[in-house]
């Protein structure tokens, strides 16, 4: 009992606060991640980007109707990525980082995730892109 008056003198009430504060700031990027998850609606599509060095090099739509596909990318000279695309998932499937975080990340599909290759720079990244419409109620023709 007597250890526990002397935490409780260790104790004060500004500290009560900051960890009350640090506890409910720790939900915030889970409040964050899943208003951008509600955000997409039926016409969203899911497309992976994938950029190097802050440049977009290839996009790929990610539907039921994609088919497996496998490609080699070299973000510079004895540098190789070979991304794998299966269906509504993408993953770094080898590399030859020292580190092979990207290949360790595994396959990501939710608008949000990334893969990142430091070494490399090279990012893939899941976005939901609402399409543009192209209707002729929008077409606007001269007199």
């Amino acid at each position: 009992m007597n250890k526990l008056k002397e935490y409780t003198k260790l104790v004060r009430p500004l500290d009560i606060v900051i960890v009350v504060l640090l506890l409910i700031g720790s939900f915030v990027p889970y409040y964050i991640f899943s208003k951008q998850q509600m955000a997409m609606d039926e016409t969203s599509e899911v497309v992976a980007v994938i950029s190097i060095n802050g440049k977009e090099v290839k996009r790929v739509t990610l539907n039921e109707d994609t088919p497996h596909e496998e490609f080699t990318l070299h973000p510079a000279d004895k540098q190789y990525n070979i991304i794998e695309v299966k269906g509504k998932k993408i993953r770094n499937k080898e590399d030859n980082s020292p580190d092979q975080i990207a290949v360790k990340t595994g396959w990501i599909s939710k608008p949000g995730e990334t893969s990142i290759c430091l070494p490399h720079k090279l990012i893939i990244e899941i976005k939901a892109v609402t399409p543009t419409k192209d209707s002729e109620d929008d077409v606007i023709i001269p007199l």
